[in-house]
C-alpha cells in the first residue's frame, strides 16, 4: 500500500513546480493546438492544391491526346476513302499499253483526288500511292515499289499484315525533297477482280510541325513523350536525341518525378500508343510551398501573442513565489531576513506579509529559547566527551603492541619473514587506529595505513589479490581526515575481491586536478547490484543513521561534516565488473 501511494503522488500535479505547470498549460492549451491546427490546415491545403494541379495536368495531357488522335483520325479517314474508291483501284490495276491513257487518268482523277485533302487538312503533309504495276508512269504522288521501298519497316509491316487495317508508325521520307522522320498512316489498297492484281499501298504522312504544335500548344512544367510501345516517337525533352535514344526506359528520371500516362483505349490502330508526361514534383508543388509561408505567417501571431501573455502572468506568480522560497531556505540556515514588501493585494502578497511576521517572531524566539537549548546541549556533549576520554584512558595498548613486537621478533629469529612483515603491518594498523586526539593525518600516513591493510589482505588471499597505490608527490603532505580511504579499501576487499576466485585488483589513486583533490578507490570485483547501489545512495542522502554499509556511511558523513559543500562523493558499479569510489575535495585540502 505504501509503494502504491508513493507512485500515485509521483504522478500528481501537486509535485510539479508552478513554472512547469504554466509550461504544461501553455503547451497543452496553446502551442500544441495551434501547431496541430496549422499542420492540419497546411496538409489539407497541400493536398487540395496538389490534386487540382494534377487534375489540370491530366486534362492538359488528355487534350493533347485528343488533338493527336484527331489528326490521326483525319489521316485514317482519308485512308478509308482511298481504300474504298473502286475507280482509283481500277486505274491502278489497269495495264496501260499507251502511256497517254495513264497520263489522262492521272490528271483527271488520281491527282485531283489526292490533292484535294492537303489544303483542307493542314496536318496532312503528303499522300503517296505505291504500286509495282510497271505500266504506270511513276512520278508526282505515285511511287513504284522498289527494292529500297521493300527495305522500309513500314512496307514489311503492311505487307505481312493479314488485315488491311490502317497502321500508324514513324517512317523515313523516301520521296524527293523530303527530309527527316515523320508519323505516317500506312495501309493496303484493296485488290480488284483483275486478272493480274498488283501490290498497292497508300502512305499518308502527317506534317511534323502539326505534331509539334500539338505538344507545344499547352504550357506544362515538364516533359512529354509520344510512345509506341516503349519506343519514343516524339518528345518535348530537348535532352533526348531521337536519332540515338529511342528507348523510353533508358531515359533518366529522378526520384521526385510525377509520371502521368494517357493511352488510346478503344482505338485499334493506336492500341500500343500512349502519351506520357514527366513532371518534377518540386515544380508541380511550387504553389504548395508558397502556401506554406502563408500558413507560417498566420501561425506566428497565434503562438506569439498567447506566449507573451502567459509569460506576463507567469512572472507575476513564479518570481514572487521563488523569492519567498529562497527566504524560507535562508530561515532553514538560521538567516532570518524579511522580504521587501510590495503593495500587492493578491494571495501571494498576503503570503509575503505573513512570512515576514512569522520570521520576526522566530527571530525573537531564537534568543529566548533556541540559544538556551543549544547551550544546554553543548554542556551535555562536553560531558559525554569527558566520559569517552575517561574510558579511553583505561585502555592501555602498550601490552598489545609489545606482544605483537615480541611475536614479530621471534618470527624473524625463525626466519619467517613474511609472518613478521604481516605482524608488523598489523601493529602499525593498531597503533594508528588507537591514536587518540588526532583526527587529521597526511595523505602519506593514510596511504601507509592502506598499504599495511592490503598487505595483510594479500597475505590472506595470496595470488587472488593484487593492489596498486598511486599518488602525486605534491599531494603526500596534504592533510585529510583519518580513516578516509581505509574503510573504502576494506569494503572493496571484503565485498568485491573476496568473492572472486583469482585476478582481483584494487587500485588507489590520489591526485590534484582542476576539480581539486581527487581520491579514487577502484576494484574489479563482484560489483554492487543496481538496486542495492540505488538503496545505498538514497540512504546517504536521506538518513544519517549508520544501519548497514557502516564503512561507506562513516566516510561520507565525516567528510561532509568537515568539508560541507566542498566535498563530492561518487559511486559507480557494474555487477561482475567492479566498483569505483571517487572522492573530490574542492579548494584547499589541508586540515
Amino acid at each position: 500500500m505504501g509503494l502504491r501511494r508513493i507512485r500515485k503522488r509521483a504522478f500528481s500535479l501537486n509535485n510539479v513546480r508552478l513554472r512547469n505547470k504554466m509550461l504544461i498549460v501553455y503547451f497543452l492549451s496553446v502551442f500544441i493546438p495551434v501547431v496541430l491546427t496549422n499542420v492540419i490546415f497546411y496538409n489539407i491545403t497541400t493536398n487540395n492544391v496538389k490534386k487540382q494541379k494534377m487534375r489540370d495536368i491530366s486534362l492538359a495531357i488528355e487534350q493533347i491526346r485528343n488533338d493527336f488522335m484527331t489528326q490521326v483520325n483525319v489521316a485514317v479517314g482519308i485512308s478509308a476513302v482511298i481504300y474504298n474508291d473502286a475507280l482509283l483501284i481500277e486505274y491502278m490495276d489497269k495495264n496501260y499499253d499507251v502511256p497517254s491513257d495513264y497520263v489522262y487518268n492521272y490528271q483527271t482523277y488520281i491527282i485531283s483526288m489526292l490533292n484535294k485533302y492537303s489544303p483542307v487538312y493542314e496536318a496532312i503533309q503528303r499522300i503517296t500511292l505505291y504500286s509495282d504495276n510497271d505500266t504506270l508512269i511513276y512520278g508526282g504522288q505515285v511511287e513504284p515499289v522498289m527494292a529500297s521501298t521493300r527495305e522500309q519497316p513500314w512496307y514489311r509491316l503492311v505487307r505481312d499484315s493479314a488485315l488491311s487495317a490502317p497502321i500508324v508508325l514513324r517512317t523515313t521520307s523516301d520521296y524527293p525533297g523530303a527530309t527527316g522522320d515523320m508519323l505516317s498512316v500506312v495501309r493496303k489498297i484493296a485488290d480488284t477482280e483483275a486478272a493480274e492484281p498488283w501490290e498497292k499501298y497508300m502512305k499518308i504522312d502527317l506534317h511534323p510541325e502539326a505534331i509539334k504544335e500539338i505538344f507545344h500548344n499547352v504550357t506544362l512544367e515538364g516533359d512529354l513523350y509520344l510512345l509506341q510501345g516503349n519506343e519514343i516517337q516524339y518528345t518535348t525533352n530537348p535532352e533526348v536525341d531521337l536519332a540515338q535514344t529511342a528507348d523510353f526506359a533508358a531515359t533518366p528520371v529522378s526520384k521526385d518525378t510525377i509520371v502521368i500516362d494517357e493511352d488510346f483505349k478503344g482505338v485499334p490502330y493506336l492500341s500500343d500508343w500512349r502519351i506520357v508526361g514527366r513532371f518534377k514534383e518540386s515544380a508541380v508543388l511550387e504553389e504548395v510551398r508558397k502556401s506554406k509561408y502563408f500558413v507560417l505567417y498566420l501561425a506566428i501571431p497565434n503562438v506569439l501573442l498567447p506566449t507573451l501573455i502567459i509569460i506576463w502572468f507567469s512572472r507575476s506568480l513564479n518570481a514572487r513565489l521563488v523569492r519567498i522560497l529562497k527566504h524560507m531556505k535562508k530561515v532553514k540556515n538560521h538567516t532570518f531576513e524579511t522580504i521587501a514588501r510590495q503593495d500587492a493585494q493578491d494571495e501571494i502578497g498576503q503570503l509575503t506579509a505573513e512570512f515576514n511576521r512569522m520570521t520576526l517572531q522566530i527571530k525573537s524566539l531564537i534568543h529566548d529559547v533556541y540559544i538556551a537549548d543549544i547551550q544546554k546541549k553543548e554542556l551535555l556533549i562536553k560531558r559525554n566527551q569527558s566520559q569517552l576520554h575517561a574510558l579511553q584512558s583505561q585502555i592501555n595498548p602498550h601490552f598489545l603492541f609489545n606482544s605483537l613486537e615480541t611475536i614479530r621478533m621471534r618470527s624473524l629469529m625463525k626466519k619467517e619473514e613474511e609472518t613478521a612483515r604481516i605482524i608488523h603491518s598489523m601493529a602499525k594498523i593498531f597503533r594508528k587506529s588507537l591514536t587518540w586526539g588526532k583526527d587529521w593525518v597526511t595523505i602519506r600516513d593514510e596511504l601507509d595505513l592502506v598499504a599495511c591493510f592490503l598487505d595483510i589482505q594479500k597475505y590472506r588471499f595470496g595470488d587472488k589479490l593484487d593492489y596498486r597505490i598511486e599518488a602525486d608527490e605534491s599531494v603526500l603532505g596534504l592533510m585529510i581526515p583519518k580513516m578516509t580511504l581505509q574503510p573504502l579499501v576494506e569494503n572493496a576487499s571484503i565485498h568485491g575481491i573476496e568473492k572472486l576466485k583469482e585476478g582481483g585488483l584494487i587500485r588507489i589513486a590520489v591526485a590534484k586536478t582542476a576539480e581539486g583533490l581527487v581520491c579514487t578507490v577502484q576494484d574489479n570485483g563482484a560489483g554492487i547490484p543496481p538496486d542495492r547501489l540505488a538503496s545505498i545512495l538514497s540512504e546517504l542522502e536521506q538518513s544519517e543513521e549508520m544501519g548497514e554499509s557502516v564503512g561507506i556511511k562513516n566516510v561520507y558523513y565525516r567528510l561532509k561534516l568537515y568539508y560541507k559543500d566542498k566535498f563530492g562523493f561518487e559511486v559507480s558499479s557494474k555487477e561482475g565488473e567492479g566498483t569505483t569510489f571517487r572522492l573530490v575535495v574542492r579548494g584547499e585540502a589541508e586540515g
